[in-house]
């Protein structure tokens, strides 16, 4: 495998699991430098680790020897960034969501395929080992058919959190709990579950906080093969809980809660694995280990070397931007909405 040059633009509050990622992988990855237009930020960030720093953008996507960028910017940036980079042959890790609306996220998509570069978003929680042993477990047939799903992303976040500029704003974040927080755990539930084919739901801001965009959404699902489901989202749920998605089969039921998952057969018989541990889901959004930072990153040059897709693709990803606008579709409305495929 071939040691890839890499460059980290932007050094702010999600950099942290991410050049932790890069150097455990320092035999199969170099840094050449992280970007950040301001230099107080560039100082904190050299303070705390050992990684060339640069204010100079330019320099570093007309450089011939960097072949991969690592994009943590905020949402409403990443298009233009993505098609710097794509046209400059750069392949791109970009933390999600792909951008900030779902039209500039399928631009930003299609410049990387034109290019013939790969583009890969950070949806960590695919990677963690247990939702890898439920994904194992579906695909065997070990659940029986498909009967049945929910999923509920209950976290915290302060009002403090939402006071920083741009917090929870459509003019930075493009949206609320559903595109900034829980989008990590839906990605993982559209990746477990049959196609979602339409939604009923309501979505709103709680008493709990004063912000722009949702902080509450409860919605009804229907999948494809004509099941039924549940989704239940929030920020407003001190102190923060943990992400739960719940899979239920003709023979037997899955509950995947963070990082721990038990399987209940209908023979009696019980299997479990993982344990619980901290998601960010609190008011601290950080507080979590990078192991599935570093298995995103490992997809993507795993991906690199073999010329292959990452599972984790920005095709892939565009299907959770699918599910979200459907549902704040449906909430405008007041009517079931069909999920884009």
């Amino acid at each position: 495998m071939s040691k890839h040059r890499i460059a980290v633009i932007g050094a702010g509050m999600a950099v942290k699991p991410h050049v932790e990622s890069l150097l455990d992988l320092a035999d199969r990855v170099e840094v050449a430098g992280v970007y950040s237009p301001t230099e107080a930020r560039r100082i904190a960030f050299a303070e705390r680790f050992s990684l060339p720093t640069t204010g100079d953008l330019d320099a570093m996507i007309a450089d011939p020897t960097i072949d991969a960028a690592l994009v943590l910017t905020p949402p409403r940036t990443h298009l233009p960034l993505v098609e710097r980079l794509a046209a400059a042959g750069k392949h791109i890790l970009l933390e999600k969501p792909i951008e900030a609306e779902t039209a500039r996220a399928e631009a930003a998509v299609i410049a990387c395929e034109r290019a013939g570069v790969t583009l890969a978003v950070v949806f960590q929680h695919r990677f963690r080992p247990a939702a890898r042993a439920l994904a194992a477990t579906l695909a065997s047939g070990a659940l029986g058919e498909f009967a049945s799903a929910s999923v509920a992303v209950r976290w915290w976040r302060p009002q403090t959190y939402y006071d920083e500029p741009g917090r929870g704003t459509l003019e930075r974040d493009g949206g609320g709990v559903l595109l900034t927080q829980a989008i990590h755990t839906l990605d993982l539930f559209l990746s477990l579950a049959p196609q979602v084919a339409e939604v009923a739901a309501f979505a709103g801001t709680s008493a709990v906080h004063r912000m722009e965009t949702e902080d509450t959404v409860a919605g009804a699902l229907r999948f494809a093969n004509g099941a039924l489901g549940a989704l239940d989202a929030t920020t407003a749920s001190y102190p923060g809980f943990p992400e739960r998605i719940e899979i239920v089969g003709t023979r037997g039921t899955a509950l995947l809660v963070a990082s721990k998952l038990d399987l209940h057969y209908a023979d009696g018989r019980r299997e479990s694995g993982g344990e619980l541990a901290a998601t960010g889901g609190g008011a601290d959004p950080m507080a979590f280990a990078h192991d599935a930072h570093c298995a995103v990153l490992t997809e993507f040059l795993d991906a690199l070397d073999a010329r292959r897709a990452p599972v984790n693709s920005g095709r892939a990803a565009l299907k959770v931007h699918y599910l979200i606008d459907a549902l704040l579709e449906s909430s405008r409305r007041r009517v079931p909405v069909a999920v884009r495929r």
